[in-house]
């Protein structure tokens, strides 16, 4: 089976400035992440123009649908910002590609220490090359349905609906 993995940015791909305290956007960090999990599949990377989730239009998401149509891959994970990662999931989901679609993020960026995204990242690998084909959401060793899913802003989880 082989992998894509699809990045569009969110917080697991700012980089923190050190002059300003601000966060932003500059390379993907998915290259190092993916060398740094110790991967043995490979998977293919597409890098869509990075963005916070909140700033994200539906050519944006559009985007990302027309990408998960042109793969050659049946198990893709898209790198995705967690404010507006259910709204993405619903357009994939309505597509009914046939493929194992699992969007994560991070609610740490990468480069932070304790951040989740190198787990979220392995995590949503792993269960793309299992679960049956369908549209999901896999945060923090859980994973969702599309249509079944909701930031906890709260508790800076997500949770069934």
């Amino acid at each position: 089976m082989t992998l894509r993995i699809i990045a569009s940015g969110g917080t697991f791909d700012k980089h923190y400035n050190e002059l300003n305290g601000s966060l932003g956007f500059a390379d993907s960090h998915l290259p190092q992440a993916i060398a740094r999990s110790r991967m043995t599949i490979n998977p293919a990377l597409e890098l869509l123009p990075l963005m916070d989730s909140l700033d994200m239009q539906d050519e944006d998401r559009q985007r990302i649908l027309a990408s998960c149509q042109a793969a050659k891959e049946h198990a893709i994970v898209i790198i995705h910002g967690t404010d507006t990662m259910k709204e993405t999931a619903a357009v994939l989901g309505a597509a009914n590609l046939g493929s194992t679609i699992v969007l994560t993020g991070a609610m740490i960026p990468y480069e932070i220490a304790n951040s989740d995204a190198l787990f979220n990242l392995g995590f949503a690998c792993g269960v793309a090359q299992i679960l049956t084909p369908g549209v999901y959401v896999a945060m923090n060793g859980k994973v969702f349905p599309w249509d079944n899913v909701q930031k906890n802003r709260a508790a800076g989880v997500f949770q069934n609906l």
